[in-house]
């Protein structure tokens, strides 16, 4: 299928002039295809030629101001529309469209615990031609009025407030003047639960299976929407411009959320069916507010072109972990952002693929696909951060508000927003942007201590160009207990400087970003990080504890911090951690990149008793039961570096871990999942589990565990279900890809690290770019540590022409193989007690 232009969308643009779409969707045809009936009314300011698109899968007819067209003129996706002429005009279409498997267009799920059949859309980037003709770019706003004919029994619900007709079809209201890509329908038996707040109808949504889990967290996830909305009235001035707030968890979603206006759709795991932690409560908060702040950044004023994705994600990111804290319970969205979120920006910053937050010009749809990464969302949130410390939060929302009112229901780019903040202050805007949003790369920052007369100074080194403003933490030992630290002072520091800072005494410690305002990669001076090394735990504050660990993760990556050094630490220090983010995401870290790939295989075992090790430390730190999220982290992942099956064998045998938690079905699957690694359960076990829980998440654990199982007939039938067909939804591929690769099953699936790439070209040409991102992201062999799979991969990009979805990913992860590689190949260069390298080396 043709991408659009950036050249051409502009073309059409300066032609057509799009007032209205009427959608007719028939959800009642059969398990394969919807009929789709579109008018769509628009000027053309001139004569001229343009196309509208479509991906049908019968194109029916095609009337244009009541003459047919061909519908034999459809090509590669689009009806060409000729000699049109100057002045008003009306195009019918209608078709036969089909329903996805793959979380694109109009997906269909049955699911298997009662039957019940759901369609979401998701029509972003370029899908909303799955669904229905449209004008697909960003800049031709209208207003949609869509109505569906659905199932008996079923709701519907669409992007304004929709309700059932006398002859039984669903009706939504119209929208304001909204993209196409934001135009949002739901059907299905949904179990709703609904209220008002300041006069607006809100709802959520979820499967019928579902609904026990729905209720039982509903007055929670209304608290959080409703202190989200009423944050967001007080932050602008432009009240929410939609008539109604409704969230839908939907199956088989392809992100974490969409900000379809009025009807956001959520992947339906935040719908929580076992026990979670509170920090991933904080994160369903938080995507509920990003999503939210999408209604203003994105939906009131969109961006013109995907050049400025930035101008959607950057924004709701930032203002989504913002107002998650300012509003909500939870005290730390920053520090979990620190460890997760920024961490995928630095990652992403530093391979071949990265780009700048905003970049001068993006050609074409599949290219702006590819930008929706770490860049768009954590650097670009990040630099908004910098931006608002160095603006100052009033003249920050003030050019914000600016910028609402002069582009409300339109389009924007980002020399509209920059003329925005720039009314609203008297910095030179133009120039941070410049620095900030037109680059690429991170910079890193040391700090260099001299002593002199008057004591001691302070300067930053900086291998990099960005202008920082920042603090940086003096911390010195407690008198009373040398496992504790104690801050001196936070000095605020514009990098570069213009003098030494004078700082007295040498602190213990020098830290600098303390705070984590700025986005950089930081490192010790010696003597900070011998303390750190041993009094990591005793900082008093989680965000600095954040800072300190992505500086150590970071120096672990970039080959100046052993490996090893990383692990000790970890043990030393994590049992001790309170902030979960932080446990979760030291824990992940050392065991899915540490341990699974940056150690050789045969220092593996030393790693995985370490972390069992640290993770009983933690579960006799919960005994008490006063801790009950940090003790569910430790068993996941005691579970997941068990060398040995008999002690989660008797878990599983017994219902419960002994002092708990029971085991729900969450903690089931990954019991059976690791047995089935270590070759200590069979096809037999697997089917029973799967009969005791036969849910969607049910299937997905099976799949999991079968493509596991350590025997060569196992893996043969996974890797059939995965690229020699296509049955396999986008869920059930990445479950089954999940579980196919294993560190200690090397030498079994050796012969399928060079089929990967050509299987993976072929499935991704096959099945769209979702799959392509699947197949690269869970189907890679990333265990596969070494020269010759780089070479096979670099190879593939070379030579096979992969889509632009695969080549991608592809290219991300090949970067993350060569770091894997490299870091193996420095591991005896240092025996994990040297520091990191020095002073912006």
């Amino acid at each position: 299928m043709s991408v659009l232009t950036r050249d051409e969308a502009q073309l059409r643009a300066q032609l057509l002039d799009v007032h209205r779409y009427t959608v007719g969707l028939d959800l009642t045809t059969g398990d394969e295809t919807f009929d789709s009936r579109t008018v769509i009314r628009f000027t053309a300011r001139s004569a001229g030629d343009t196309f509208v698109e479509l991906k049908p899968a019968e194109l029916r007819t095609v009337t244009l101001d009541g003459q047919p067209l061909d519908p034999e003129s459809l090509h590669d996706g689009r009806l060409a529309l000729k000699n049109l002429s100057a002045g008003e005009h009306e195009l019918r279409v209608e078709a036969a469209m089909r329903y996805s498997r793959t979380g694109e267009g109009m997906h269909r799920f049955t699911d298997p615990s009662d039957g019940e059949t759901y369609v979401y859309t998701q029509l972003f980037m370029d899908d909303v031609q799955r669904v229905f003709a449209a004008f697909d770019q960003p800049d031709l706003k209208a207003v949609f009025e869509v109505s569906v004919t659905a199932p008996a029994g079923w709701t519907v619900l669409a992007n304004g407030i929709t309700e059932q007709r006398p002859d039984g079809v669903w009706q939504a209201a119209p929208t304001p003047p909204i993209s196409t890509y934001l135009v949002a329908v739901a059907g299905g038996p949904w179990h709703s639960v609904r209220t008002e707040h300041r006069g607006l109808p809100f709802g959520i949504h979820c499967r019928r299976s579902l609904a026990p889990y729905l209720d039982t967290d509903a007055e929670e996830i209304f608290e959080v929407t409703r202190a989200c909305f009423d944050r967001y009235h007080e932050k602008f001035e432009e009240p929410y411009p939609f008539d109604s707030y409704d969230q839908a968890f939907v199956p088989e979603f392809n992100a974490g959320a969409m900000e379809n206006p009025g009807l956001v759709t959520f992947r339906d795991e935040f719908v929580y069916r076992s026990a979670v932690t509170d920090t991933e409560r904080q994160t369903r908060a938080m995507v509920i507010a990003h999503e939210m702040a999408h209604m203003w950044f994105g939906d009131l004023v969109t961006l013109k072109w995907w050049d400025d994705i930035w101008l959607n994600e950057s924004f709701a990111e930032y203002m989504g972990y913002q107002t998650t804290a300012e509003a909500t319970r939870f005290a730390g969205p920053w520090t979990e952002f620190g460890v997760t979120r920024k961490a995928w920006g630095y990652d992403a910053d530093q391979r071949p693929t990265t780009h700048p937050v905003a970049p001068e010009k993006v050609d074409d749809t599949a290219s702006a696909l590819l930008n929706f990464d770490g860049i768009s969302y954590a650097k670009g949130a990040s630099a908004l951060r910098q931006l608002a410390a160095w603006l100052g939060e009033k003249d920050f929302l003030a050019g914000i508000n600016t910028h609402f009112a002069r582009h409300k229901f339109g389009n924007a780019t980002l020399a509209d927003f920059i003329d925005s903040l720039a009314s609203a202050t008297d910095r030179d805007v133009p120039a941070w942007a410049d620095s900030w949003l037109r680059t690429t790369g991170v910079d890193k920052l040391t700090p260099v201590v001299a002593s002199g007369d008057g004591g001691h100074t302070l300067t930053v080194d900086r291998a990099g160009s960005r202008p920082h403003r920042l603090t940086a933490g003096l911390y010195d030992h407690a008198v009373t207990d040398e496992g504790r630290l104690v801050l001196r002072t936070r000095l605020d520091l514009d990098v570069p400087q213009t003098a030494p800072q004078t700082i007295g005494k040498r602190p213990a410690l020098i830290l600098l970003n303390d705070g984590d305002l700025t986005y950089a990669k930081v490192r010790f001076d010696p003597e900070s990080f011998a303390t750190i090394r041993a009094g990591l735990a005793g900082l008093p504050d989680p965000l600095t504890r954040a800072v300190v660990w992505n500086a150590l993760r970071d120096a672990v990556r970039d080959g100046e911090l052993a490996p090893a050094a990383y692990l000790e630490t970890a043990r030393a220090h994590l049992p001790r951690e309170t902030d979960l983010a932080l446990v979760q995401g030291v824990l992940a870290f050392a065991s899915g990149q540490i341990a699974d790939q940056y150690l050789k295989p045969e220092d593996r075992p030393a790693a995985l008793s370490t972390l069992t090790a640290l993770c009983r430390d933690l579960l006799r730190r919960t005994e008490d039961g006063d801790h009950p999220g940090l003790r569910l982290i430790a068993v996941r992942h005691l579970i997941a570096v068990a060398a040995h099956p008999d002690a989660i064998a008797a878990w599983l045998a017994d219902g419960t871990v002994p002092g708990g938690p029971e085991l729900d079905p969450e903690l089931r699957w990954r019991i059976l999942g690791r047995l089935a690694v270590l070759g200590a359960t069979d096809e037999a076990a697997i089917a029973a589990e799967l009969e005791r829980d036969p849910s969607a998440t049910g299937q997905e654990g099976a799949a999991r565990c079968r493509a596991a199982l350590p025997d060569p007939g196992a893996k043969r039938a996974a890797w059939e279900a995965m690229f020699a067909g296509d049955d396999l939804s986008n869920y059930l591929f990445t479950a089954t890809a999940q579980g196919f690769w294993q560190p200690e099953q090397a030498d079994l699936v050796r012969e399928y690290v060079p089929r990967f790439y050509p299987d993976a070209v072929a499935v991704a040409a096959r099945r769209g770019p979702a799959m392509a991102v699947a197949a690269g992201r869970w189907a890679f062999p990333a265990h596969a540590v070494g020269p010759e799979n780089l070479r096979l991969g670099e190879a593939c990009l070379r030579d096979a022409d992969p889509t632009p979805a695969l080549r991608r990913t592809l290219a991300d992860r090949l970067d993350d193989l060569a770091r894997a590689t490299r870091v193996r190949d420095g591991q005896g260069e240092r025996d994990g007690r040297e520091e990191p390298v020095e002073q912006g080396a």
